[in-house]
């Protein structure tokens, strides 16, 4: 098992003047819910996701060795870079990045030895209300790994990914499970090996039929920002009168969702997942202060597909994030019918009659 120490790296054998890496990193949707944090991004309860193909975020680093021979350039002592979002400069998406170099100096000692560009893109519209946090700060730290196994070759594969995972997750919690693998677990589960609070791990056992190419179709019920930010939202947890309870129901659904994987009964996992749903929002409804994130035509699509699920026997459930859209999953086996139903039925509910179809992906890509 690792600990952090084992993530600061000693001196590297090769230096780099510059030169530019690129990385696409998918978003990725909770199955067992993270709500809550303790110090230093660790999650208060373990949870596992599906990896997301298609809505995903690309970014070019590109990278100059500083040169502090020279009066003009003081800021040795200082994190530099330059932020451009689908091509603009996105001066409010600086502070997020500067937070998140402090965060991972420790474990990267070469970042205040380069001045940065930072170009990224997300292939879904931006404030569609997918979360983009994990899926950038995904891509980002799969840049920054690229760096430093050129400075260190010698690096193996399993560190590479390891490492990635960690700090993606000092960027945003989740972003660890868009790293590699197509079911992701992280914190520590004591049934499931290798799992661990420190990163993301590709789930280690049998995964049934049923779940492979698994589809999650969005429905974008509500684009605009969102109401409460993750932050705040995981810092309701603290003091939470049921916290403790939810706290102990994630490690119970990832144990039941462990055997569902394997016996690929799809009446068990759609419980899971939709109970981790609501349970997610009763959740911040019952917190103080307390918020409703769901939006009535998130109830509406919600009872259309429970209404469709007993009309037809067919095995389509939702999901949420802390947000009002929907994920609509589903085995491939189903997919034209349940494209239909959406068609049909649900897209009168989306914003704009805006939704994204997507399946599961393996993570990150060098490009």
């Amino acid at each position: 098992m690792s600990t952090l120490n084992d993530f600061i790296p000693k001196p590297y054998s090769h230096t780099l003047e510059s030169g530019e890496f690129q990385w696409s990193a998918p978003s990725n949707i909770a199955l067992v819910k993270y709500w809550g944090k303790k110090d230093n991004q660790i999650p208060a309860n373990p949870s596992v996701s599906f990896t997301l193909n298609n809505c995903k975020t690309i970014t070019k680093l590109a990278f100059t060795k500083k040169d502090i021979s020279t009066s003009l350039n003081t800021d040795s002592d200082s994190f530099s870079f330059d932020l451009l979002f689908e091509g603009q400069p996105k001066e409010d998406f600086k502070p997020k990045i500067q937070k998140f170099l402090e965060r991972i100096e420790v474990y990267l000692p070469f970042l205040k030895e380069y001045h940065f560009t930072i170009d990224t893109q997300n292939t879904f519209p931006h404030s569609s209300g997918i979360a983009s946090s994990a899926s950038g700060m995904a891509a980002l730290a799969m840049n920054f790994m690229s760096l430093e196994k050129a400075l260190n070759p010698a690096m193996t594969d399993a560190y590479f990914y390891q490492k990635a995972s960690l700090l993606a997750r000092l960027g945003s919690g989740s972003a660890c499970r868009s790293i590699k693998g197509q079911v992701v677990v992280w914190g520590n589960q004591a049934n499931i090996e290798g799992s661990t609070d420190l990163y993301g791990v590709e789930f280690p056992n049998e995964i049934h039929a049923n779940f492979k190419n698994y589809q999650d179709t969005i429905l974008l019920v509500d684009k605009g920002e969102k109401q409460v930010s993750s932050t705040v939202g995981h810092d309701l947890m603290h003091n939470h009168p049921y916290a403790s309870s939810r706290f102990s129901q994630a490690h119970e659904n990832l144990n039941a969702l462990k055997a569902i994987f394997k016996s690929g009964d799809l009446d068990d996992f759609i419980k899971v997942v939709e109970s981790e749903a609501l349970t997610l929002h009763a959740m911040m409804m019952t917190s103080m202060p307390y918020f409703i994130l769901m939006k009535p035509n998130t109830l509406q699509i919600i009872n259309a597909i429970w209404k469709f699920r007993n009309e037809t026997q067919i095995p389509v459930c939702f999901t949420l994030d802390a947000g009002a859209n929907v994920h609509v999953l589903y085995p491939e086996s189903v997919t034209e019918k349940v494209l239909q139903f959406i068609k049909d039925e649900l897209v009168g509910y989306c914003q704009n009659g805006q939704y994204i179809c997507d399946k599961i992906g393996n993570g990150a890509i060098l490009l």
